[in-house]
């Protein structure tokens, strides 16, 4: 259970240095309200992947890992090694397993970083890293929040900046 805190607290981490590193993006808008509706749909989308994973990964510790709380979370009963040896357990869950990991290893990775680069968010790699600690979908929806946030803060700044025609 430790090793599960600890992913805790890094997801955390690594969603706080992504909104750290783009204050101008997570700023409040300047018209508007702080939060627009497509906005609200990816984080609870987000989130809601994280509850339904823990879910899964609290049972998976809690009936595959030794009945201590302290073990090896890479190694052994409950740990990194058996979980990923079970999701390629038969050819249906071997499927969805490396379906899973390349979108997650290879097409988030470069569409985040490609993507984030060319619209100037900083440290666009960081989303690939909230996903190891958070979930697959959160680490694509909070992107795509990102993404929708950036947007509406340079539409709301512009529109402030228009001139007014009587």
């Amino acid at each position: 259970m430790v090793s599960l805190i600890v992913h805790a607290v890094l997801g955390i981490a690594v969603v706080l240095w992504i909104v750290r590193s783009n204050p101008a993006i997570f700023r409040r808008p300047a018209a508007g309200p702080s939060f627009s509706t497509l906005e609200i749909a990816y984080l609870v989308v987000g989130v809601v992947s994280i509850a339904l994973g823990w879910w899964f990964n609290v049972t998976f510790v809690l009936d595959y890992g030794p009945d201590r709380a302290f073990f090896n979370p890479l190694w052994g009963d409950g740990s990194w090694a058996q979980y990923l040896e079970l999701m390629f357990d038969n050819p249906a869950a071997g499927s969805a397993g490396a379906d899973f990991t390349v979108a997650n290893v290879v097409v988030l990775p470069l569409l985040t970083i490609v993507d984030g680069l060319r619209r100037g968010i900083a440290r666009p790699w960081l989303f690939f890293v909230a996903t190891l600690f958070t979930s697959f979908s959160f680490g694509w929806a909070f992107y795509l929040f990102t993404v929708e946030r950036q947007r509406r803060v340079a539409a709301s700044s512009v529109s402030d900046l228009a001139p007014v025609v009587p």
